[in-house]
């Protein structure tokens, strides 16, 4: 077992996340898609195999047991929708793609060849479930039951360029470093924060947390 492959199960271990080893190849053949991407489009500004693992799979892993527990508690299962915003190269969205083969996970970026790593990924790591699109989030019409982003924006830009794409009873999930008061205490009243979760992620000493929000019911 590589080195890589052993810090990945040490950090599924810690996180509770059971995986089967296929989706454990899947996760690192998408490390290393990313690493030979980056070499030409420069993709994401982490290139430290060691720190790819924490700083990317590892914390975009620690999302998907909460984003779990969410569809089961809310009796969304099979076929629920995931948007990921500003995904980039497909943090967290192909992680959960990965994960959760159930979920319709679509990734929109704005930057061309950010949405055709995407396209490329769902290929090469077989995922029916994922699609990449290059578009701004504010022209999507789909619904989503899920809208996530990880590092994209502030809360209440996330949520008022998103807010067009939100199913009706559809939840945002932002993930953030620190406990972001400031951005919490900007967001509009229409918007209903309704969890702030802890995470902790494996080997990466730094603060992480998803901050859960819906839209008020009028």
């Amino acid at each position: 077992m590589g080195g890589a492959e052993k810090d990945l199960r040490a950090g599924l271990n810690a996180l509770q996340l059971p995986l089967s080893d296929q989706q454990i190849g899947q996760l690192l053949d998408y490390q290393d898609l990313i690493a030979k991407w980056t070499r030409v489009y420069n993709l994401t500004a982490v290139r430290d195999p060691s720190e790819m693992m924490t700083h990317h799979l590892l914390d975009s892993l620690a999302a998907v047991a909460p984003l779990a527990a969410y569809l089961d508690k809310a009796g969304l299962g099979q076929g629920s929708r995931l948007l990921d915003v500003g995904s980039g190269a497909g943090l967290p969205g192909v992680v959960i793609a990965i994960c959760c083969p159930a979920i319709a996970v679509s990734c929109v970026d704005t930057v061309a060849k950010k949405a055709a790593f995407i396209k490329q990924a769902a290929l090469a790591l077989k995922l029916p479930n994922l699609t990449g699109l290059h578009a701004r989030v504010e022209s999507i019409d789909q619904a989503f039951d899920v809208i996530c982003s990880r590092a994209f924006a502030s809360l209440p830009d996330f949520t008022q360029w998103s807010a067009g794409a939100l199913a009706p009873q559809g939840v945002w999930m932002a993930m953030k470093g620190k406990h972001p008061a400031d951005e919490l205490a900007a967001l509009p009243a229409s918007v209903d924060v309704f969890h702030v979760e802890q995470l902790q992620v494996p080997g990466l000493d730094a603060e992480r947390c998803i901050v859960w929000m819906r839209q008020k019911s009028a």
